[in-house]
């Protein structure tokens, strides 16, 4: 039973049809990679699959049960995260403090409970270590690399025992090793059955960790495909049209 199914989801905005019949379908641990030029409705998808936009038409089903999201914390009762191209860490906290962020657990009585910053540390480090970073607990998140603030981001998503995750352009404008250490961090994801949804625009990414390519086209699919039966010259002339679908 697939974890995540869309059946003929579409979004208009007015005369916009920002998304059209898009047929989609995720298993536990598979990481897709979302690709298409700017405007093919890549983001509208996330958006609608995170709980953003609900589908002017179509149906999504969790785990074979019809969902209907009308704010983002629906899919994140679902077990649904999103990892922004902004990450939405804060600089002036630690690793640790950035994973609890919202969710901290506390010690104490009534009004004089406070942070339990041990318990914290602790879980965090935890989870860096599941997913093999060099991620620490007590580091300031503005002293981090790109490569870390990305572990941070997603070890916030494993906290909240996360079975999709929707990573947006997770390796733009980041140097080479960090690139390695994100795709790594992907990969921990999967081995642990949690299926990830990767838009990118850089093609070695997405065929490096990759299970499949689904090609967006002026909000269409145009393209689903196992990413050992394509290649990036295929998946490049279906984004820009030369190839009207495969």
């Amino acid at each position: 039973m697939s974890l995540l199914e869309l059946r003929g989801v579409s979004r208009h905005f007015g005369a916009i049809h920002a998304l059209n019949d898009v047929t989609l379908s995720l298993e536990p641990g598979q990481v897709v990679g979302l690709m298409g030029d700017n405007g093919a409705g890549k983001s509208t998808l996330v958006k609608v699959i995170a709980g953003n936009f609900p589908p002017t038409h179509g149906e999504m089903l969790i785990d074979g049960k019809p969902v209907h999201f009308s704010r983002p914390v629906d899919a994140r009762a679902q077990g649904i995260e999103v990892v922004y191209q902004d990450l939405a860490l804060c600089d002036n906290l630690t690793a640790a403090a950035n994973v609890f962020l919202g969710r901290e657990p506390r010690i104490g009585f009534g009004p004089f409970r406070i942070l339990d910053h041990a318990a914290m540390y602790r879980r965090a480090g935890e989870l860096f270590k599941a997913l093999k970073s060099e991620t620490r607990p007590r580091d300031l998140v503005r002293q981090m690399s790109g490569g870390q603030r990305q572990a941070v981001a997603i070890a916030r998503t494993r906290l909240a025992e996360a079975r999709l995750v929707l990573m947006d352009e997770p390796t733009a404008a980041i140097s080479v090793r960090q690139v390695a250490e994100v795709l790594d961090l992907i990969k921990r994801l999967s081995e642990h059955g949690i299926a990830v949804i990767l838009i990118s625009h850089r093609m070695p990414d997405v065929f490096e960790v990759a299970h499949r390519v689904v090609v967006m086209r002026r909000g269409r699919k145009v393209a689903d495909k196992n990413t050992e039966a394509s290649s990036p010259e295929e998946v490049t002339g279906l984004i820009t049209g030369a190839i009207a679908a495969a």
